[in-house]
């Protein structure tokens, strides 16, 4: 039998307010989640203005990152570098944003932004991931 650590709410919560402050720092309005480590959500919030869609793409690209246990933007280059098959593959969302939450060496749940746009959704979602401290 194996223990998977999972990212606890407290954890969850400052990796969420540290997104929404990067976003606001460059006036970027995000909605932000994270997912437990089986890509279940343990928090999220959409700032003021942002997109209705960041709801749901934010959830997917942090649920990508859990499942895959790497960034979000992986399945987006597989599909890019011609590997459409990827598409079928359940659950996934094929777009950089997600980076996963590694604490003590293993993956715990993963964060995903939206409504920064591509590089700078990762941007976000990298800042706020190094948030996490010594609590999962």
């Amino acid at each position: 039998m194996t223990t998977q650590p999972n990212v606890a709410l407290a954890a969850a919560r400052r990796v969420v307010a540290a997104a929404l402050a990067e976003a606001q720092e460059h006036g970027w309005r995000i909605g932000v989640a994270v997912v437990d480590a089986s890509g279940e959500l343990v928090a999220f919030e959409r700032a003021d203005g942002a997109q209705l869609i960041t709801i749901s793409v934010a959830q997917g690209k942090a649920r990508t990152a859990a499942l895959l246990k790497a960034p979000s933007k992986a399945f987006e280059d597989f599909i890019n570098g011609g590997r459409p098959s990827f598409l079928s593959t359940p659950g996934v969302t094929a777009l950089e944003g997600g980076v996963p939450l590694v604490w003590r060496g293993q993956v715990v749940g993963a964060v995903g932004v939206s409504g920064a746009h591509g590089p700078n959704d990762t941007q976000v979602a990298e800042r706020a991931a190094a948030t996490l401290s010594t609590q999962p």
